[in-house]
């Protein structure tokens, strides 16, 4: 500890100062790693005032240094100190001090908050045998959870290490009021009650804190702030109690503190008690306010090993993790959708990073419960590749889950953002009245005006039109399946029914012959077209299938894309048709688009060249050949 390599990495101070001391200033600062984790950072500089008295360490790097030594859960948790030039760093968990928050904690918070502080000192007192020697609203600060923190370890020390003369030292700098005016130092130390010391400061912090709020929904309120005055603030040391006592003070055992010292004492109980402690605790917990009880309880509840208690899993979190709206039965859910978000969406974020399958198998099987209440950046940049990386794991019933909760976060963000945009539509409506209006709004009306032929207008985004370069015989028209999606439509549906369909096979094809040259080619007089022109590659160039996107190419399953190669299909090996006889008729000031064939053309191209291979072609065949 102390040197330049411990800084951590990816660290950014805020500018903003939180607080500014006699021997430091906290800022917020964030951590850039994969869950950008916020912390708070205190900063000193050398103070030579207080190197004169103390020398070295300095107040900073005492707190650091037993902070790091003395872990408990309601002391600030410690992270890293270093050196950087002639500043000194100290980073700890995100907390705010708690004069900032005071004014906006109710009773109840502050019975609880009251409760941690008391905690910790015993903690101090009973295992780490030291006395703090600064309880006071300056050494306490408040977690964005609502937890309190005992810090302001720059005055800590042990009871086999303390002297006289180190009291007379530190006096001028701890909180005057909280210091007893008849302190006898070498009576406590001879009566090793220096614990004592710590008492009566917890009595004049309760006090002050207590006096401006009222009793609320708190019993005893009113007896404890006696009790404080009385007994934790006896000019007599020895009358002081210990706060092992404080704690059995109705003030601290009534239902909400119960609730939250089982949570936090849950490993020592026994499967009984706890199988009855959740069986009750929905309806315990809805007797305080939702608020209180996400902010106070909130990490409590979500802990590890109350998602891992098989009674919980059953009995209470899937009322914990089911938020509830206005209209739905206040029965059926602990929180409402508002607190929800507030106060347990953090919580779950910081979860989802955590890669324990029990924990996140059980975060997926209520996913569909609470998941509308993330922000959608909040699902894009946080919960959705946490998912991707479930669907690599190992463990089926993971991935199984994992496949579930993605197909609720693709109905918020989109097939594209879960999956990928390397899609195609593979996937046609097949009903019949589908089929029959896509055809009657596709498919172009002929009608007769003035004896004239008017074609309706074609929607070109749908049917995309492409004439040869060169003419073609009757039936070698430019090839492309997308021209007539009916065609497509009408072959799929009649794959489910009966043969009875290729009866009339060879009838229906003239007929769509007829129909589609039609459509390619307007205004045409009576033209026929000589079949040597066309050669063989171009057949093969117009029916070359369209290649279609492989569903291996998606993204979600970050495979290499895979290259399909369709073979050519030459739908003319052994049909050459055998033209006997060809009329060419020369069209005067017409362009090649102003071509139609005659009728007496394409009956000729049917009975000499085509009649004896179009009974063999199914509805499929047409569509192919897309004349």
């Amino acid at each position: 500890m102390g040197n330049e390599k411990s800084t951590l990495n990816g660290i950014e101070i805020d500018e903003k100062v939180i607080e500014i001391t006699d021997f430091w200033t906290q800022y917020s600062a964030t951590v850039q790693n994969y869950n950008s984790q916020k912390v708070s950072v205190f900063i000193s500089e050398p103070s030579l005032h207080y190197t004169a008295s103390f020398g070295k360490p300095t107040p900073l790097e005492r707190i650091a240094k037993n902070l790091m030594l003395h872990r408990h859960p309601c002391i600030l948790r410690y992270i890293s100190s270093w050196h950087k030039g002639s500043k000194y760093f100290l980073c700890t968990e995100e907390a705010r001090p708690l004069v900032q928050v005071i004014d906006a904690q109710n009773a109840l918070q502050i019975c609880v908050g009251l409760y941690s502080i008391a905690c910790a000192l015993v903690f101090l007192h009973e295992k780490a045998l030291a006395s703090h020697n600064n309880v006071c609203s300056g050494s306490i600060y408040i977690t964005p959870e609502g937890c309190w923190k005992l810090g302001g370890f720059e005055y800590l020390c042990k009871f086999s290490e303390a002297t006289s003369t180190y009291y007379q030292k530190i006096r001028n700098y701890r909180y005057q009021r909280a210091t007893c005016s008849n302190e006898d130092i070498n009576a406590l130390i001879d009566s090793g009650n220096l614990s004592s010391i710590d008492v009566y400061a917890f009595g004049i912090l309760a006090e002050d804190i207590l006096k401006l709020k009222h009793a609320d929904n708190i019993p005893a309120l009113t007896e404890f702030q006696e009790f404080c005055k009385e007994n934790l603030q006896n000019v007599d040391a020895s009358l002081r109690c210990k706060l092992t006592k404080v704690l059995q003070h109705p003030f601290f055992t009534h239902d909400f503190i119960k609730i939250h010292g089982f949570l936090e004492e849950l490993p020592l109980k026994t499967n009984e008690e706890k199988e009855a402690f959740f069986t009750n605790l929905v309806n315990d917990l809805k007797a305080f306010p939702e608020d209180v009880v996400a902010e106070q309880l909130g990490r409590s509840l979500l802990s590890r090993i109350v998602l891992l208690d098989q009674t919980a899993q059953v009995k209470f979190l899937p009322y914990v993790l089911k938020p509830r709206d206005e209209n739905d039965d206040i029965e059926n859910s602990v929180f409402s959708t508002p607190v929800f978000k507030t106060y347990l969406v953090p919580r779950l974020l910081q979860m989802f990073c955590i890669r324990d399958v029990s924990i996140r198998l059980l975060l997926l099987l209520h996913f569909k419960s609470y998941v509308h209440t993330f922000q959608t950046d909040e699902l894009k940049s946080q919960i959705l590749p946490e998912l991707l990386v479930g669907i690599k794991d190992t463990n089926d019933h993971l991935v199984c889950a994992t496949l579930k909760a993605l197909a609720e976060v693709v109905s918020i963000l989109g097939a594209a953002t879960v999956i990928g945009g390397k899609r195609a539509k593979l996937f046609t409506d097949g009903r019949p009245n589908k089929m029959k209006e896509r055809k009657e709004n596709k498919i172009t009306s002929t009608t007769k005006n003035n004896n004239t032929d008017t074609i309706a207008p074609i929607d070109m985004n749908e049917i995309e039109l492409h004439l040869p370069e060169r003419l073609s015989p009757d039936g070698g028209e430019d090839k492309k399946e997308s021209s007539f999606a009916f065609a497509d439509e009408e072959s799929t549906w009649s794959d489910w029914d009966t043969h009875d369909a290729n009866v009339d096979s060879n009838q229906s094809n003239v007929q769509n012959i007829q129909q589609i040259t039609q459509i390619e080619t307007p205004n045409v007089e009576n033209v026929s077209v000589s079949p040597s022109s066309i050669t063989k590659n171009e057949v093969n160039k117009y029916t070359q299938k369209i290649e279609m996107s492989d569903i291996s190419q998606l993204d979600i399953k970050h495979s290499k894309s895979m290259k399909s190669t369709v073979d050519d299909f030459d739908f003319f090996t052994d049909m050459e048709p055998i033209i006997k006889k060809t009329h060419v008729l020369h069209v005067q000031e017409k362009s090649i688009f102003d071509v139609k064939l005659s009728n007496t053309t394409l009956q000729e191209s049917e009975e000499n060249g085509w009649s004896e291979h179009l009974g063999d072609w199914d509805i499929e065949d047409t569509k192919e050949l897309n004349f």
